[in-house]
Order: structure tokens, then sequence, then C-alpha cells
């Protein structure tokens, strides 16, 4: 990660705030991008943006282009930013499915397309995306969420094939991630199983490291013990 320019989308989330404060305590500067409102803070290393719709294709491109323009380059995309809903397809809503495209499907999409110019630009250019085990076989309750995330799946495989040899994209499959709102959503389950943000984080910095500049268009499970 030394000297490495990352932006990381939905960077004041329980994952997204690992990843970047993991990326700098390894050298990187990080731009830390959120749908949350906050103030725009920066310094030589790190920049925050809040307030960002980034299913909105404008937005993502602006503030793309100000990170970019911030730190004078862009080495990595690291897609976080994105949602959850639990609805059974007969019993549920048609916005359920629209909002579930929106956050997880434009907003990687958007971003990835702004950020692409400058990563091709970078002698290691780096899009990693957040897929989901959930998407390879979908249970009831879970058709929204894994449609939207098969669509990442297939965007990752699309843009690794679209941009070979300039920018390698790969996408990492959690399971369920172990974060206070999981834990409180699901009292009784035994977290000691689940895939920790730190573990998630070490998959994700290497994906945008050099050392994985021979992997492109893995799906890759980060499954913890389940």
């Amino acid at each position: 990660m030394q000297g490495k320019v990352l932006i990381v989308t939905g960077a004041l989330g329980a994952l997204g705030k690992v990843v970047a404060e993991t990326a700098l305590a390894r050298g990187a500067r990080v731009a830390g991008i959120d749908y949350a409102p906050s103030q725009i803070s920066a310094t030589s290393g790190r920049i925050e943006i809040g307030g960002v719709d980034l299913s909105d294709a404008a937005q993502a491109k602006t503030v793309v282009e100000a990170a970019a323009k911030h730190f004078g380059k862009l080495d990595a995309l690291i897609n976080i930013a994105g949602g959850f809903a639990f609805e059974t397809v007969g019993d549920g809503d048609i916005e359920t499915w629209q909002r579930m495209h929106a956050l997880n499907v434009l907003t990687a999409l958007n971003t990835s397309r702004a950020a692409l110019p400058h990563l091709a630009s970078s002698e290691a250019g780096r899009i990693v995306n957040i897929g989901a085990m959930g998407a390879l076989q979908a249970s009831a309750g879970m058709g929204p969420y894994a449609a939207s995330k098969a669509a990442v799946h297939r965007l990752t495989e699309a843009l690794a094939s679209e941009w070979k040899g300039k920018v390698t994209v790969n996408a990492v499959l959690p399971s369920i991630i172990d974060t206070k709102a999981n834990r409180a959503d699901m009292p009784k389950a035994d977290f000691s199983r689940w895939v920790t943000p730190q573990e998630l984080a070490e998959v994700i910095l290497f994906l945008a490291g050099d050392a994985a500049s021979g992997v492109t268009g893995a799906l890759i499970p980060v499954g913890g013990r389940i």
C-alpha cells in the first residue's frame, strides 16, 4: 500500500472504516466517500467527502475527479458502498428491487466508469468490488439483494475482460460480516463463525496491491467459518 492512492466508497460504514484505516496505516493515501453526511475534510494523506449519492452518475464523476485532483492520481477503487434488504418476492415491493439495484449495482458502475481513465494511467490500476456468497444461490427472502449482487459479479467479470492488461477488476464475496448491526439482527447466531471486517479487509487490500497483478475477473469467497 505504500504510496498508493485509493478511493474507498462506503468509507463511513463498518467495513469501509476498517479498509480505509488499514490502508492508511500501511502507507496509502485514501479518499473516503460516503452517502452519510459529513464535513469535507482533507489532509495530504486523506480526504473524506460525505453526502454523495453514487447511484447518480454525475455525482460519482464529480467526487472521483475531486479525489484524483487532490492526490494527483488514482491507483485503486474499492467499491464498498451498498445496502441490504430481506424481503420475499411474493410479499415484497418492486421498489425494493430498484433500491437494491441502485445501492449495489449503480454505485459500483458509476464510480468504476468515472475512475477507469485514471486507473488505466496507473502502473497498477485496481478495482475491487463487494459481491456476496448469498448471490451464488439465493435463498428465501434474498431475491432483491442476491439479484443485485449477482449483477455486481457480472459487472466485475465484464470490466475485467474489457480492461485486461490495463486495470485488474476483482470481487470479494463475503458471507455474514461480523458487525454490530448484524449481531443486533441475529442475536442468537454464532458470531465466531462470521468473517470479520479485518479479515475481509486483508483480502481486499491484497487485491488492490502489487502482488495481485496476475489476478483479474476473480470472484473470491471470503466466508469466514460458515
